[in-house]
């Protein structure tokens, strides 16, 4: 917990009790006893008067009338939060347990009666991922997968990483400007710039075996990245346009960085121009399967060959499992 919202919290929980002690703080925020004494005296400093008993037992309580605004919520808005809550637990996103005590505290901060109409949701409402025999059974498992955190920790501090990915039985490292870090299809992905070969690049969380900083004297912004990804586009390589089945196909799921335009007043017609990065396998796997989702409603303008084989194997093995 970082110490700006250790502070807020301290505040909150000093002012919902009549007396505490140093040790309790120490426990309940699992500090050392300087860093209790030096957060005390700063919340002192913010205006908090609190009254110091000496002794053996001594502690602290809080003056009478200097106390913190309560914090109330809606009903509208406690039943937001509430369903945002049910509606990510079966996610696999990151910080699972710091969920489960925010999850903890916002309960704690509702009144009974409130409460009441959140059981009542827990009940009636199902999620993506909930078993409707017992809801609080989850089908899927909650846990992310164990290097997202890290990969999260490691963007705040620098862009500059060095991934580490399995692919088929190889194992390989990409230094990588990571631009995105995405949810697609219920899988984490991350959208980099390849910094040796200079190429966009998307590799899946769940291949990660290791990721780590990039130590290196060529330092490059996200302006320089950006612009070279830019002059990049220009050179599309594939180019399809799409009949009012594939557009609808199009709209239940498209990768994030691919954009139609409509060819006519209807929308009954777009046509999509792309780039592909053909030396990252798990990018023309990708495409070669969104093609195939798109159906046969799509006429190939531009397409490079590696897709159109990476097509006709793919029907082949469908072909002969019939």
């Amino acid at each position: 917990m970082k110490k700006v919202e250790r502070i807020n919290t301290m505040m909150r929980y000093i002012n919902n009790r009549s007396y505490f002690t140093i040790s309790e703080i120490m426990r309940e925020f699992n500090i050392s006893r300087s860093t209790a004494i030096r957060d005390i005296r700063e919340i002192e400093a913010m205006g908090m008067p609190l009254e110091a008993e000496v002794g053996r037992d001594g502690g602290y309580s809080v003056m009478n009338n200097s106390i913190l605004p309560s914090i109330n919520f809606t009903d509208n808005e406690v039943k937001a939060l509430f369903i945002a809550f049910m509606a990510s637990r079966n996610l696999q996103l990151p910080y699972l347990k710091s969920r489960q005590s925010l999850a903890e505290k916002l309960l704690g901060l509702i009144p009974e009666n409130q409460q009441e109409t959140l059981v009542l949701l827990n009940q009636i409402l199902l999620f993506e991922g909930t078993n409707p025999n017992n809801p609080e059974l989850l089908d899927l498992s909650d846990l992310p997968h164990p290097m997202l955190e890290k990969l999260i920790q490691l963007i705040l501090l620098d862009n500059h990483l060095v991934i580490t990915v399995k692919e088929g039985e190889e194992i390989k490292s990409y230094p990588t400007f990571l631009l995105h870090l995405y949810r697609e299809k219920n899988v984490w992905k991350i959208e980099g710039f390849h910094l040796e070969e200079e190429n966009r690049m998307t590799v899946s969380v769940d291949h990660l075996t290791d990721v780590e900083p990039y130590i290196t004297k060529k330092r490059v912004t996200q302006k320089k990245v950006l612009e070279k990804l830019r002059k990049q586009e220009q050179q599309i390589n594939l180019v399809i346009e799409l009949g009012p089945k594939a557009i609808a196909q199009y709209k239940k799921y498209h990768p994030s960085n691919y954009t139609i335009s409509y060819t006519n007043p209807y929308q009954a017609t777009a046509i999509l121009k792309t780039f592909i990065n053909l030396n990252m396998p798990e990018e023309l796997t990708d495409i070669t399967s969104w093609l195939l989702f798109l159906g046969d409603d799509i006429t190939y303008k531009e397409v490079p060959t590696e897709v159109l084989e990476s097509l006709r194997e793919r029907l082949s093995l469908f072909c002969n499992k019939q």
